[in-house]
């Protein structure tokens, strides 16, 4: 019975008809998933910077830090996210005793991927003109 009941579901967002579950491709699902956050966090703003703002401040509060990721091969410890003076969105990479800031478009996430990785992936979506 719970088998029947979980056929609808995918891995953002429940489709109600089973139907339509089979319709709908995974890019889709991913689709809405990603629309839904970036309407969430920008529900309340005015222009772009603030919209930009508000993705940062999601992904600020969302995201589970420090992770390790690798940066062109090199294995790094992501510490914290931080936002330029030009409104850029960067991870505040570690490897020993050096600090690099890179842009969060740029930054490979590790698998699997931290709790709250899904607000990168909305910043990435808005970007684009998801």
């Amino acid at each position: 019975m719970f088998e029947k009941r979980m056929r609808g579901y995918r891995a953002i967002g429940y489709v109600r008809d089973p139907a339509e579950a089979k319709r709908a491709s995974p890019a889709r699902l991913r689709k809405a998933g990603l629309d839904r956050l970036v309407e969430e966090a920008v529900v309340d703003c005015y222009n772009e910077s603030e919209q930009r703002v508000s993705l940062y401040t999601m992904i600020e509060d969302n995201l589970a830090l420090p992770f390790e990721t690798t940066v062109l091969g090199v294995t790094v410890i992501v510490q914290r996210v931080d936002l330029t003076p030009s409104e850029e969105i960067v991870a505040v990479c570690r490897r020993a005793s050096v600090r690099h800031a890179v842009p969060i478009l740029d930054l490979p996430l590790p698998s699997p991927r931290p709790t709250g990785a899904e607000w990168i992936g909305a910043y990435r979506h808005w970007v684009r003109g998801g």
